[in-house]
């Protein structure tokens, strides 16, 4: 087994977000879950794992939960791969402890998601309220941060100038996970961020047109579809940064069914579709979520099905 490096966290590269999965009574499957991160670390070309995520039901976890999750990806993979972990509170001195316990317990890198409560009445977010936001997470932790770039038109996403600002000031943000889903503003992202004095990292997250995104120059990718499609996604990715793009559009033809299993409205349902994905792999014993989540219909898991065959997966 080999010992992943010790010198600082450069995040890029393709970064799975993992599940939790949980037991018949919404338990956390710790046996299931250990199961599900080697099966991520075993994909070749995988830089990194995010747990506590989006993916992960972050927010159906509590904070001994999410201590956890840590805890158990760092003993099943700690030593073949670096560990994102995700701070999701909207509460900021929650934030702050989070990110120390993550520390504390052997993250490599932190994602800092936008406070939700900073958009109440539907109104953009305060740029010093972001910033406050930001501040607090970075004076906690010397962890590598990668901000989660939400659109801006959902009010959590930071306009260009105030991302240009926080990234210009806490020098260890070393990167963003961009969901801007604006290909104009994505390209942006990237050109301007990476001209910055200390340049940052841009992670894609825009599973849907994943080719698009990262023929437009991004440092990698950060997806819970990576849950399910690890190997997809490296190929990919390593397809454009080689300028092989005949062999880039074959192996999106093979990945574009398989998001379209996942990235399905209700969007809410995105991470409860790839757990299901993968008990039809027989990578997961069963597929449970915890409420308000609710599992899905017998028709919904059969058209999942139909699409990882077209991709091929099954």
């Amino acid at each position: 087994m080999l010992t992943i490096a010790t010198e600082p966290f450069d995040p890029k590269g393709v970064i799975p977000a993992c599940l939790m999965p949980f037991d018949a009574n919404l338990e956390i499957d710790e046996p299931a879950y250990r199961l599900h991160l080697s099966h991520l670390a075993s994909v070749d070309g995988v830089t990194a794992i995010t747990i506590n995520g989006h993916a992960a039901e972050v927010h159906a976890l509590d904070f001994e939960e999410q201590r956890r999750s840590i805890e158990i990806a760092r003993d099943e993979v700690g030593q073949r791969l670096r560990l994102v972990a995700g701070i999701h509170t909207g509460n900021t001195r929650e934030a702050r402890r989070l990110a120390r316990m993550a520390t504390d317990t052997g993250a490599d890198a932190i994602l800092a998601f936008p406070s939700a409560v900073l958009v109440m009445g539907g109104q953009q977010k305060p740029p010093e309220c972001a910033h406050a936001h930001v501040a607090s997470i970075a004076d906690s932790t010397d962890l590598p941060l990668i901000l989660f770039q939400y659109p801006v038109s959902s009010g959590l996403g930071d306009p260009l100038g105030t991302l240009i600002e926080l990234c210009s000031q806490f020098p260890t943000i070393r990167a963003i996970k961009d969901w801007c889903n604006d290909a104009h503003m994505h390209e942006r992202h990237i050109r301007e961020l990476h001209a910055l004095d200390q340049p940052v990292r841009v992670l894609t997250t825009h599973s849907m047109w994943l080719l698009g995104s990262l023929v437009l120059g991004c440092d990698g990718l950060l997806s819970g579809a990576g849950s399910v499609i690890a190997r997809l996604q490296v190929a990919l990715f390593r397809a454009v940064q080689n300028h092989a793009l005949q062999e880039a559009r074959k192996i999106n033809d093979q990945i574009y069914p398989a998001v379209r299993a996942f990235y399905a409205d209700p969007l809410l349902d995105m991470h409860n579709r790839m757990k299901e994905a993968l008990v039809l792999l027989g990578k997961l014993p069963q597929a449970h979520v915890r409420p308000p989540l609710q599992k899905l219909p017998g028709d919904e898991i059969e058209r999942i099905r139909k699409q990882q065959r077209l991709a091929g997966l099954l």
